[in-house]
């Protein structure tokens, strides 16, 4: 039986993608405890029509984030966009999918923009106006870098998302500042004797935010909708500066099955090497604990981006890094811990 507050105009419809999933099973949940994708009134603020690639986790991302964002605002929210995968697909000129009030904005100035428009908004007198600022690794680690730390040095009331697919994707998978070490990417091959992306390189946008101190930081990824989701009704509960940062697989740089989607961002997480956590005012306040601890070879093995750490010979002495920086992630946000969370 339909829920009266779940009802809708006929001219309306709403498109349920999700068969088989979680969220549908969703449905059958008391209405409070349901995900914002299995409600029928759900925005659908990225809708379909986009071309991302099959099994994109940036299209699952935004979706669910912007979707998260438009409810808790009561629909009373903007979006700046910077250039990459996400605006590339989802806006072919003169077509759009989204359904929101959306600009796009340069690759580097989208955190300076969504500031523009938040204080705009507020001379305006429309305080209850929200601003999100969202873009890839890309756009984020590196070329809209500085105006980020502004953005945060300043704290400025906007949420900026980063959907980490830790590559450059739409301009042919060259490395970016989030690009995990021995990844094989279009400027980091497979060669020599440290194949890949080399150690030591890149940037850790969430601790660095965390060092600013703004008022909250969080990690998360698509596999884990209902902390998604409470992190960004979280976000848009607080003024100031926040920034939520989402692992977003990519079967095309990745080199992992479309249908595996779901099942690489969990994997990434299970074995340490991308902690899901909060933090506020610089200070880390709840991380998600690991239910099933598993070495890191499970997740590397999903993606032929690290294809040669395993063939023609098995490289122990990289795999051994990356398992520990791994396991120093576990110690430093606790992921073992009964407590954590």
């Amino acid at each position: 039986m339909a829920d009266e507050q779940t009802t809708l105009p006929p001219d309306d419809p709403v498109r349920f993608y999700q068969v088989g999933s979680f969220a549908v099973g969703n449905r059958l949940q008391p209405l409070d405890l349901r995900t914002v994708q299995a409600a029928q009134d759900r925005p659908n603020a990225l809708t379909c029509g986009h071309r991302a690639c099959q099994g994109c986790g940036e299209a699952l991302g935004a979706r669910y984030a912007l979707d998260a964002a438009v409810r808790a605002t009561d629909g009373r929210l903007v979006s700046v966009n910077a250039t990459g995968c996400l605006e590339v697909f989802s806006t072919p000129f003169p077509e759009t999918s989204w359904r929101i009030a959306w600009l796009h904005s340069l690759f580097g100035n989208a955190p300076a923009v969504a500031t523009g428009m938040a204080a705009g908004l507020r001379a305006l007198g429309k305080s209850d106006v929200r601003v999100v600022a969202q873009g890839g690794d890309g756009g984020t680690v590196d070329i809209g870098f500085g105006c980020l730390s502004g953005m945060f040095e300043r704290n400025d009331d906007v949420l900026y998302i980063c959907y980490d697919n830790e590559a450059y994707m739409n301009t042919g998978v060259q490395r970016s500042g989030a690009t995990p070490p021995a990844a094989r990417t279009q400027t980091t091959q497979a060669v020599g004797p440290e194949p890949g992306n080399v150690f030591g390189q890149g940037k850790d946008v969430p601790r660095i935010a965390m060092a600013h101190e703004i008022p909250y930081v969080a990690t998360a990824t698509v596999a884990d909708l209902h902390d998604l989701e409470g992190k960004v009704n979280t976000a848009m509960g607080i003024r100031g500066a926040r920034y939520l940062h989402i692992l977003v697989p990519c079967p095309l740089g990745w080199g992992s099955a479309s249908k595996d989607t779901i099942a690489v961002a969990r994997a990434a997480t299970q074995c340490g090497l991308f902690p899901v956590f909060e933090a506020r005012d610089g200070e880390v306040v709840a991380s998600t604990p690991i239910r099933r601890l598993t070495p890191v070879d499970d997740y590397l093995r999903m993606q032929k981006r690290f294809a040669h750490l395993f063939a023609p010979a098995r490289r122990d002495d990289v795999i051994d890094r990356l398992q520990a920086m791994a396991d120093r992630n576990i110690r430093r946000y606790g992921l073992l811990e009964e407590a954590a969370r």
